[in-house]
């Protein structure tokens, strides 16, 4: 018989007026106030969510994320902790690389955020993969993301 683990909250600590809508997967992370998480989400050991952020549905925030304040974070986006660089899976915690993620941060639906650091007030279309720090505000598209206007 299969070991069966159900969706689960656990050691999750919640600011005011939270909504999370079910069925989700958050254990050992850290929500703001007035966040919003949608159905199919799983947040991981470590994550910290700002105030005032959207989680969209089908989103994976991997251990090791911080995700600041005023975010919204669209359906399906795929946070990453390890880039696979020796070819191999990596089991080890302590190897597990860190994601930052600024304020007022818009993500795009099925965007893939590989472990960067992404300043305040960038806006990140749809589809993209994000492999390289953001370190000037502005709108960012494409595989791999680059820099495409700034904020007006």
């Amino acid at each position: 018989m299969p070991n069966i683990i159900k969706n689960n909250i656990r050691d999750v600590k919640f600011g005011k007026k939270c909504i999370i809508v079910e069925p989700v997967n958050l254990y050992e992370c850290k929500i703001g106030n007035n966040v919003f998480i949608g159905p199919f989400v799983e947040i991981g050991k470590d994550v910290k969510i700002g105030d005032n952020t959207r989680v969209s549905s089908h989103t994976f925030v991997c251990p090791k994320v911080k995700i600041g304040k005023n975010c919204f974070i669209g359906h399906g986006v795929m946070f990453t902790n390890d880039k696979f660089s020796k070819g191999i899976i990596n089991f080890k915690e302590k190897n597990w690389l860190k994601t930052k993620i600024g304020n007022k941060v818009l993500i795009g639906s099925n965007t893939t955020i590989m472990p960067v650091k992404i300043v305040d007030n960038v806006v990140i279309g749809a589809g993209s993969v994000v492999t390289k720090d953001i370190k000037k505000a502005g709108i960012y598209a494409g595989n791999p993301a680059k820099f495409i206007k700034p904020l007006k």
